[in-house]
């Protein structure tokens, strides 16, 4: 029975398109809680007494200790759902109630993502191009955690996977393997950290290397090393948006003159949650939507430039709710995005270390569209509302 509940539990968190699935144990009973589409939302609840036997179940099928309940401990496993095979990865921690599961569904459909699934405009999705096909230099990808940086990446190296390059990658932890890359999996605890591995990747001939992330001075500068001596390295970073990726760097310890010559493009990004296409429905303004472009005055101007000023002529679209997105009138995220191309006179202003507002200003002059212009774009055409939009670009 307790085998049943919890292929249940995987099942329908898969079918429900959940990220990840939540099984927290409280006083009196068990809450199971999905995450779908960044949300999340209570699924059911489970009597007390299943709770053990859940959790050593999902141990037992992650190759964990089931006598030890009082660490924290990580796993993963392979779950198959007929043709689909889905990886899922296990943190369990010890809560004063008992054991807290988080289990990540990673499923190969992120795998089949092209750039033009993720969101990026026709604009953007030339400057990618033109990034990803130069043989050396840096791509950076940026934002908070959870906004889909390295589902871009990955997509990245989808397109750039070919017999004619040697692509490594160093990350923690690999979230989806992809067939003839060399992929290392970061090990503390045999001192296999981003700046050693990367490091040996460096020596094992690559033209191409993913670094999972750079969290410090020296992953941050053999990186840029790597970049300069001819290989094209791509990473992720934590920065709010495209224009602080440079300073961020500088705080790092990497000379400006580096970053000029090594970064060739550095891209910010959220994910909103898209409208429904089943249950889509246009209306005109509401109050609560005049109030919203009204506290926002960097909306009302981009709105003012695409002859929307009087609001009188601007539809808004929405999801009425239906069975398909359970009734949330959601279903399925998209990128917004901002993508900033070094320039000559980028690269100017960071060799005299300017401010990443000074930067913003001048890939603005230069029609580099912001994240928060992107993301109107999609509320006009329908594809996500204006609450979403303000929502992800207000972290």
């Amino acid at each position: 029975m307790i085998v049943r509940i919890t292929d249940l539990l995987i099942k329908y968190g898969y079918q429900s398109k959940a990220s990840d699935i939540h099984i927290e144990p409280r006083q009196k009973k068990v809450v199971v809680r999905f995450r779908v589409d960044g949300i999340m939302h209570d699924v059911l609840e489970v009597p007390k007494e299943f709770h053990v036997p859940i959790v050593t179940r999902i141990k037992i099928l992650s190759r964990l200790r089931t006598d030890e309940q009082r660490s924290a401990q990580d796993g993963k496993f392979r779950y198959e759902l007929g043709e689909e095979v889905s990886d899922v990865r296990v943190s369990i921690v010890p809560v004063t109630e008992g054991e807290n599961v988080v289990m990540r569904l990673l499923s190969s459909r992120v795998r089949q993502l092209s750039l033009s699934d993720l969101g990026l405009s026709d604009h953007d999705f030339e400057k990618v191009k033109r990034a990803i096909r130069n043989p050396h230099g840096m791509i950076l990808v940026t934002g908070p955690t959870g906004s889909g940086k390295t589902t871009t990446v990955y997509s990245f190296l989808k397109i750039l996977n070919s017999k004619e390059v040697h692509i490594s990658t160093i990350e923690d932890p690999v979230e989806y393997y992809i067939d003839g890359i060399s992929q290392i999996q970061v090990n503390p605890q045999t001192n296999l950290t981003f700046a050693s591995g990367l490091r040996a990747i460096v020596r094992q001939d690559p033209d191409i290397i993913m670094v999972g992330e750079i969290r410090d001075e020296e992953t941050a500068g053999i990186a840029v090393n790597s970049a300069m001596t001819g290989h094209l390295v791509l990473s992720t970073l934590h920065a709010n948006d495209a224009a602080t990726t440079l300073p961020r760097l500088l705080d790092m310890g990497i000379e400006p003159f580096l970053i000029a010559s090594t970064v060739n493009v550095a891209i910010a990004q959220r994910l909103v949650r898209k409208i429904c296409q089943n249950c889509l429905e246009s209306h005109q303004l509401s109050n609560d939507e005049r109030l919203l472009i009204d506290e926002e005055p960097r909306i009302r101007e981009m709105l003012g430039r695409k002859g929307y000023g009087g609001y009188e002529m601007l539809r808004l679209y929405r999801g009425k709710g239906c069975s398909v997105c359970g009734s949330t009138g959601f279903s399925g995220r998209i990128g917004i995005f901002e993508v900033l191309e070094m320039t000559e006179q980028i690269k100017k202003s960071i060799m005299k270390r300017s401010s990443s507002n000074e930067i913003l200003e001048l890939a603005r002059e230069e029609k580099m569209t912001t994240m928060l212009e992107d993301g109107i774009d999609k509320v006009i055409r329908g594809a996500t509302t204006l609450e979403e939009v303000i929502r992800v670009t207000r972290e």
